[in-house]
């Protein structure tokens, strides 16, 4: 359950915390330092995401905050620790996302289809090569670039099978995933409440996007891992 505590930005030591946790990523650091990430970093994120889901989770998913705890069954790297606090709004993985983040890097917003399955990119790559709708999602791209954002992804080298190289909206056809993403680095507004403002403004920015990711991409169908 989401912290109900107003958002009034996220602690003094917030960043300081993840630096240090970059530089000693241990658990006698975290042990040391944990009450810092509960008061600082995660129930700020929780209160933030508790203001924000009247607006955007009501018909679109649910509020979350991400486990510091990273997976390393499958890692090089075994760390034990993530070095940013994520939350998100999201109906499921893939079918568009609301998402914030706080890091050594400072704060970061993004939104689209961050990760898709096999399933979820058929539906994608269908509604992206018709023409109604596939000029609706570059369009919406255009905006958000011209706003200020940073359209990412995991991109084929080549056309994908079953498409024409001349396809007008090739460059999006070649998408394994596509998301936008905004960051501002550390600032005083990160420890005031005006940081909801910030991320506020920059999820109507994603609406577009994201309503079309639902609309058009959806949840995957396969059964989990």
């Amino acid at each position: 359950m989401l912290s109900r505590m107003s958002f009034e930005g996220f602690g003094e030591h917030a960043i300081d915390f993840f630096d240090g946790l970059e530089a000693d990523n241990s658990k006698p650091y975290w042990e040391d330092n944990k009450s810092v990430y509960q008061d600082d970093v995660r129930a700020p994120m929780e209160a933030l995401l508790a203001e924000l889901e009247a607006e955007f989770a009501t018909d679109f998913g649910r509020a979350k905050v991400f486990r510091p705890y990273r997976d390393v069954r499958f890692s090089h790297d075994k760390t034990p620790y993530k070095t940013n606090c994520g939350g998100v709004i999201e109906p499921g993985r893939g079918g568009g996302a609301y998402y914030v983040e706080v890091s050594p890097v400072g704060l970061r917003t993004g939104g689209g289809c961050f990760h898709l399955a096999s399933d979820q990119i058929a539906r994608y790559r269908t509604a992206a090569a018709e023409e109604i709708h596939g000029e609706a999602l570059a369009k919406i791209l255009k905006t958000l670039r011209r706003k200020g954002w940073e359209i990412r992804g995991d991109v084929l080298k080549s056309r994908p099978r079953g498409f024409p190289a001349d396809h007008p909206r090739i460059e999006l056809l070649r998408h394994r995933s596509v998301y936008a993403v905004q960051v501002w680095e550390p600032d005083d507004v990160l420890h005031e409440r005006t940081c909801l403002d910030r991320v506020r403004k920059a999820w109507r920015d994603l609406r577009p996007f994201n309503e079309w990711a639902r609309d058009h991409v959806g949840v995957s169908e396969k059964p989990s891992n």
